[in-house]
């Protein structure tokens, strides 16, 4: 019987998707689950559903008991099998708060900021000190564990976990198996009933996608269907789409509209694996004092994320509410890779999934230190990162100047050098595009003080 330990209970629509995903495989359905959080509240409401969701389809079969507050994490964590990662550092309030508002003053506006700039640097800071404490239990109570993480920043929290830790991890994300979907949907290339019907996954539809790149910069190298090669039509549509909806959204910020991944392909040559909302604010093209005319024109909605948290944070009251008074609750499997891989590992089964991986050699134009996002293959060995090859040189380049953030930022982690905090922004693109050395230093000042014990001591 597998033990399964899910970190960050509390984020109660992923822990249902992740756990209800292992309540529907065989090599699974016994479980002994341990849910771990610091807020009792979510806990519990995790708990409740998830015993409706064992009791409806899975016969009550799996054993979930709940683990609050750090002094009961070895305990949550003592013989697991494998670690779930979902927790988010700070929250809403204060941190993600205090990571949109302060850079703001500065003249820095974000769209999601939970990957890179400067909200993503940030929290990468208040997580690895956390994320490392967690590794050190795990070495002491179930040293051979698998570390699934999910939680954002991906390559920064991956690779300080890969490189400061023994334990066994990976990174995980869902735009990789969406990726292709997404695009020809953007195109018009697939329709809203074949897109629903694959449930928004490329292998359901006959799509085959080669991808390689770094975590939200993925690149789409290699797209086809039933065998034939689409991206020769996708490029031709790509440019049509920008010309057509440029400056003409019905929304200004909107969501969805994708025309900054098209016009990334037009310029690059390829699509990128995450959306536009994200890829706006991983380079210095987009966000833009001097051009505020892109931000309508393209659709960026700015301070996203902050404005998703509150829609979350409240429909989730709402479906909690209607979820309670239900007598049962079922569940299909989601797109999710961690159900999967737990069930090769287990089984022997084998399987490709995209994995977030310290670089092998794997793509060898991007520096041996940095987390590239590959296919890997899992087995009941664990899970092998494969050779992707070298990606298309402008490809490389623009990772470079996320991986350069990424590295950056844990050497600050690791050496707790406010010097090292401020080269961090200073490499960013995005900061680096719109503010001065001076600003950059005063707007990481600025956010070190207002985080206060969220965050280590810098010196």
């Amino acid at each position: 019987m597998a033990k399964i330990t899910f970190i960050g209970a509390g984020s109660t629509v992923f822990c249902r998707n992740v756990l209800g995903d292992c309540m529907c495989r065989d090599s699974l359905r016994d479980a002994e689950i341990a849910l771990y959080d610091i807020d009792p509240e979510r806990l519990q409401e995790s708990k409740a559903i998830l015993d409706k969701m064992n009791a409806t389809f899975n016969g009550g079969r799996a054993r979930i008991d709940c683990y609050l507050g750090v002094e009961n994490r070895k305990a949550a964590l003592a013989g697991a099998d494998f670690a779930v990662n979902a927790i988010q550092v700070g929250g809403y309030k204060p941190s993600t708060v205090i990571d949109f508002e302060i850079p703001k003053k500065f003249g820095l506006r974000q769209t999601i900021g939970d990957t890179l700039g400067i909200g993503g640097i940030f929290r990468a800071l208040r997580t690895i000190p956390v994320m490392l404490d967690i590794a050190r239990d795990m070495e002491e109570v179930c040293p051979e564990a698998w570390f699934l993480n999910y939680t954002n920043p991906m390559a920064m929290l991956t690779g300080a976990m890969l490189r400061e830790t023994a334990v066994k991890t990976v990174g995980l994300c869902h735009s990789v198996q969406i990726c292709g979907c997404s695009l020809l949907r953007s195109l018009g290339m697939l329709t809203e009933e074949e897109a629903k019907a694959g449930d928004w996954c490329d292998e359901a539809l006959g799509i085959r996608s080669r991808i390689a790149g770094i975590n939200h910069q993925a690149w789409l190298l290699g797209i086809s269907r039933n065998g034939e090669d689409l991206y020769p039509r996708i490029r031709e549509l790509a440019r049509e789409v920008v010309k057509r909806d440029r400056g003409h959204l019905e929304h200004p910020e909107a969501c969805g509209a994708d025309l900054v991944r098209l016009e990334m392909l037009n310029h690059f040559g390829y699509y990128l694996t995450e959306s536009s909302e994200h890829c706006a604010e991983y380079s210095p093209y987009w966000i833009k004092d001097k051009y505020p005319g892109l931000i309508r024109e393209y659709g960026i909605p700015l301070d996203e994320y902050p404005r998703r948290c509150i829609r979350q944070i409240e429909d989730w009251k709402k479906e909690y509410e209607s979820l309670k008074e239900k007598s049962s609750l079922e569940h299909k499997l989601s797109r999710e890779y961690a159900s999967a891989i737990m069930d090769s590992i287990l089984t022997n089964t084998p399987r490709q999934i995209g994995g977030n991986v310290l670089n092998r050699g794997f793509i060898p134009n991007l520096p041996a230190d940095a987390v590239v996002e590959v296919p890997c293959l899992v087995n009941a060995q664990g899970i092998h990162g494969t050779y992707a090859g070298p990606l298309p040189v402008q490809c490389a380049a623009l990772n470079m100047t996320n991986i350069n953030v990424q590295l950056m930022t844990i050497e600050a982690a690791r050496t707790r050098k406010k010097d090292h905090v401020y080269q961090a922004a200073m490499l960013d693109p995005h900061c680096a595009a719109e503010l001065s050395l001076d600003d950059i230093v005063k707007m990481c000042d600025a956010l070190i003080q207002a985080h206060g014990d969220m965050l280590p001591a810098f010196h």
